[in-house]
């Protein structure tokens, strides 16, 4: 990969960068509530003298099963002279953090940046993405450095299901050729596929009597929870789960149900996931979990022979990809991770990804690294020296020139 001339010597300003993200991880902005982080982005695009025409949004939270305060925000570069016709490319990150980040005060410790309330995470995933991805802007503007046509894209509720992905519209990103992502930790780290997942929602029936005068009369939809899980787990099927050369993992995320201590409990709702790159073997793993709780249903009775029942449904998260090493996004990604002097990691992970979704609207996606460290954890802090390689490679990579 080789660079316009005259972007060669033009390196980011790290302690500018730094500056930047600090501000980004100080605005609280879970999922559903990043208005505020967008306001910032376009405001400061703003300042830097983009256009307002150039900077835009989506709807994509009105397609959301939980609604939010904004959709994506699309921002659009166009070509500088004599580019202008060159595949458009696109950088991404997303908005939102988890809940433990909110209220983070950041500040520099050594090597990292931390929150300096120990029960709050500094918010670097994926605050550092998006500071990777505004900076980058900023200094296009900032230093008029030539680059082809390019989108940035800033997602909505990634920890929540990956929604702004989903519904991200690639002719309102105009159909870019390929997609950089940053949200990760190491800057060689060249993620090219993740796994598939289902949601699934458990709604488990019992029938209720009073524990204490008649609970033969009850059927407990938590004792037809318990054996169904204590079912799975005992024959493979829950958390890890390997089947031959087959992989997968599925997990229990909420139980909720029962009113009072008193009462046989009569309805139990659960939330759980399945995973695997593998969409038949992910079926395999749900048809296990629907076995687990009919039967469970089935063999929990009262003194009358009444049972209880389940409904298992399973909605599509989203689906597993992985890209070939020779396409445009994974061959632009390694060639100037080794034009950094690093060797590219190439990776596929466990866990979805915006890339996930936008590899099946048809934009190839790539998800770089820039230092994040502990996610979703109060120990959630930001790696200084692989963020500005994160920002560096960035920067090879929006002038590139072929």
């Amino acid at each position: 990969m080789s660079r316009h001339p005259a972007a060669r010597s033009l390196e980011p300003d790290p302690h500018a960068a730094t500056r930047l993200v600090m501000q980004l991880m100080a605005i609280p902005g879970v999922s559903g509530r990043e208005a505020a982080v967008a306001n910032f982005i376009a405001t400061t695009l703003r300042k830097a003298g983009l256009p307002a025409a150039a900077i835009g949004t989506d709807r994509a939270h009105t397609r959301s099963p939980s609604g939010g305060e904004c959709g994506n925000l699309i921002v659009k570069l166009p070509g500088s002279p004599g580019m202008t016709r060159a595949p458009r490319r696109m950088f991404l990150a997303h908005m939102d953090t988890v809940p433990v980040c909110v209220g983070c005060t950041p500040a520099v410790r050594g090597r990292r940046v931390v929150s300096t309330d120990r029960a709050t995470g500094a918010g670097a995933d994926n605050r550092s993405g998006v500071a990777v991805v505004l900076n980058t802007a900023l200094h296009l503007l900032k230093h008029k450095l030539p680059h082809p046509p390019l989108t940035l894209l800033f997602t909505i509720q990634e920890e929540t299901g990956l929604i702004g992905a989903r519904f991200a519209s690639p002719r309102m990103l105009g159909n870019p050729k390929l997609a950089l992502s940053y949200d990760g930790g190491s800057a060689s780290d060249l993620v090219l596929g993740a796994t598939g997942a289902y949601h699934l929602d458990i709604a488990v029936t019992g029938l209720a009597s009073h524990a204490g005068t008649h609970p033969d009369q009850g059927v407990s939809a938590v004792t037809i929870a318990a054996r169904a899980v204590a079912d799975l787990e005992a024959h493979g099927w829950l958390g890890l789960i390997e089947k031959g050369k087959q992989r997968g993992t599925s997990n229990v995320g909420s139980v909720h149900g029962g009113s009072a201590t008193n009462v046989v409990t009569d309805a139990v709702a659960l939330q759980a996931e399945v995973r695997s790159h593998s969409p038949a073997f992910r079926g395999r793993i749900v048809a296990a979990w629907r076995r687990a709780f009919e039967k469970a249903a089935r063999s929990t009775v009262n003194h009358a022979g009444k049972s209880g029942k389940v409904k298992l449904t399973v909605t599509p998260q989203y689906e597993a990809f992985k890209l070939k090493a020779d396409d445009p996004a994974v061959r632009a990604a390694a060639a100037a991770i080794r034009a950094m002097g690093r060797t590219p990691n190439r990776r596929v992970v466990n866990g979805g990804l915006d890339a996930n979704w936008l590899k099946s609207l048809g934009i190839p996606t790539v998800t770089l690294g820039c230092g994040t460290k502990n996610a979703h954890t109060v120990n959630d802090a930001l790696d200084l020296p692989q963020f500005h390689q994160g920002l560096n490679l960035a920067l090879r990579l929006a002038t590139a020139i072929d």
